[in-house]
């Protein structure tokens, strides 16, 4: 991806949308170093994609989200303008290229503006069924949705989702 030209000092860019845990710029600053919340542009959707739990986390072990493509489905997110600085420490964050995401190119709408050539991060190795997340993935994704101000009704969408998945997989012990 070739990076963009952001206006403040000319320093190269890449716009990148987060639907997961980096939706968070709160947490997305503890892997990046940097304040994020400058680095949002606004609220984006992702036409003809769909949200899932498809992906494992090495280091937390548990189910993280991934985009699969659709007919007709959307997922919302954040759009960021990110230093091309930050592009390694975000590879590394999306376990890249161990097993984790990769980049795939993507175009977004963001605010009545169309975006192009977008970062964002799928699964390499997808799971044949979703798989939980565990407590602290949950929040996360779950905070940067509130955050960011992604609709009320998209939020309990993904809170009911992700909470169905635990308890079909991690039922309660009497």
């Amino acid at each position: 991806m070739r990076p963009l030209t952001l206006h403040r000092a000319s320093e190269p860019t890449f716009d990148y949308f987060a639907y997961g845990s980096c939706m968070c710029p709160v947490d997305l600053e503890r892997s990046l170093g940097e304040r994020m919340h400058s680095y949002v542009l606004g609220i984006a959707t992702l036409q003809n994609y769909r949200l899932g739990f498809y992906g494992r986390a090495l280091r937390r072990n548990c189910g993280v989200l991934d985009v699969i493509p659709e007919a007709g489905a959307a997922v919302m997110g954040v759009l960021y303008r990110l230093p091309w600085r930050c592009s390694e420490a975000l590879d590394i964050r999306e376990e890249m290229p161990q097993n984790g995401y990769r980049h795939e190119e993507v175009t977004v709408d963001c605010l009545g503006k169309t975006y192009r050539q977008v970062r964002t991060y799928v699964v390499v190795n997808k799971l044949t069924d979703e798989l939980a997340p565990n407590d602290w993935y949950f929040n996360v994704v779950l905070r940067g949705a509130v955050t960011c101000g992604l609709p009320e009704t998209y939020c309990w969408q993904l809170f009911h989702h992700m909470q169905q998945l635990q308890q079909q997989q991690w039922p309660m012990s009497a």
